[in-house]
């Protein structure tokens, strides 16, 4: 049913796979639903720092990161979405999941968001270069030897790449309350291989994101075949968004040849609790995360989707160089970050620590201690 004169403002990310498939699904619901949706962007820095308190005064609609839950939820600037009126819809979802898509966003009995974006941590390679994906780390640092590896390193990928590294091994990083981050010998291992890789790149790495790598990579004068432990953008797959697409895979094996640990991101759709027309903002969200919108339009506008049903489709995984079906173990069996009020402000300090402790080839152990202190402050 229509429901008239009713406009809603929402808030993404700035990039094609977050832009672009909201101002798609949004112009099908008005026509479906009559409540019409604009959206603004804000760049990918200020989508993993900027207090969603202060999005959720000026937006209806506002697509998060899972870590920001404890936050919001001490603020109480969002809205609950998980009402007993649909609770059938809510457990589609759930078994719809990839990995722990919608559980991340799930925090003190209370459902915050729902996926509609699903990424970890994965591998990119130029297949015109690569015949497969490396199996191990040190297939990685041999290729690193040759000025063909890239890695970003801006914060806070540092800390995402250590989380991954450290999960991998078999000894995840802490994600309750605790005096350390992760046990000494799991810790030092996986900063001591991101210190080696670190120094058999080029120095831009250090203020490169994932976007900044892709699009170096995907040039036809790159030097760069490989990147390890990067976050998927699905775009940078399909022929003709760039001049060289590239293939994503399962990640490397750090801690042998599994591919558990890496870490979870992706993106969920939230709605704010100061939210003029709440049942309207809610109604959206649940369509956007289901499985109509997110099998059809979300991805044919350019989103990466979080519903199972878009990642087993045929036609999208042959139009992605089997992007989703090539990722699914990875993702499926990826580590869910710290949530607790207290977090973002550790990934921020952190992540900045790492990056520059890399950039230095700091002492592993001073680098540990720093991080452990940060770690267990974040919980005062």
């Amino acid at each position: 049913m229509k429901q008239a004169n009713i406009h809603l403002k929402g808030m993404t990310w700035s990039h094609p796979r977050g832009y672009d498939p909201m101002v798609a699904c949004s112009k099908i619901w008005q026509e479906t639903a009559g409540v019409s949706i604009s959206w603004d962007k804000r760049s990918l820095q200020d989508f993993e720092t900027y207090p969603v308190e202060e999005l959720a005064k000026s937006y209806d609609l506002i697509v998060i990161d899972h870590p920001h839950v404890g936050q919001i939820t001490d603020e109480g600037c969002l809205a609950p979405l998980d009402e007993a009126e649909r609770a059938a819809e809510l457990r589609m979802l759930i078994s719809a999941s990839i990995g722990g898509s919608v559980k991340s966003y799930y925090w003190r009995g209370h459902q915050w968001a729902l996926p509609i974006d699903a990424a970890a941590q994965v591998q990119a390679y130029r297949p015109d270069r690569q015949a497969g994906p490396l199996q191990s780390w040190q297939d990685v640092l041999k290729l690193a030897e040759k000025g063909e590896v890239i890695l970003p390193l801006l914060p806070p990928h540092s800390l995402m790449s250590f989380y991954t590294l450290c999960a991998n091994s078999g000894t995840p990083c802490n994600v309750t309350e605790n005096t350390i981050l992760v046990d000494r010998g799991t810790g030092k291992k996986a900063y001591l291989a991101l210190a080696e890789l670190a120094a058999r790149m080029i120095p831009d790495v250090f203020a490169m994101d994932p976007i900044a790598v892709l699009e170096d990579m995907t040039q036809p004068d790159s030097r760069h075949s490989v990147s390890p432990l990067i976050y998927g953008y699905v775009n940078y797959a399909i022929t003709g968004f760039r001049p060289n697409p590239v293939i994503f895979d399962n990640i490397a094996g750090f801690g042998g040849q599994s591919v558990a640990g890496s870490a979870l991101g992706g993106t969920g759709i939230a709605v704010s609790a100061f939210c003029q027309h709440r049942n309207a903002a809610i109604d959206f969200a649940y369509w956007v995360a289901g499985k109509t919108a997110q099998s059809g339009p979300y991805w044919q506008a350019g989103g990466q989707p979080a519903h199972a049903q878009a990642w087993e489709n045929t036609l999208l995984n042959r139009e992605t160089g089997n992007f989703y079906r090539n990722t699914a173990a990875t993702l499926k069996s990826a580590w869910v970050r710290p949530r607790h009020n207290g977090y973002m402000a550790f990934q921020t300090a952190a992540a900045t620590l790492l990056t520059n402790a890399l950039r230095d080839q700091a002492d592993a152990d001073k680098t540990l201690d720093q991080l452990d202190v940060l770690f267990a402050e974040s919980f005062a």
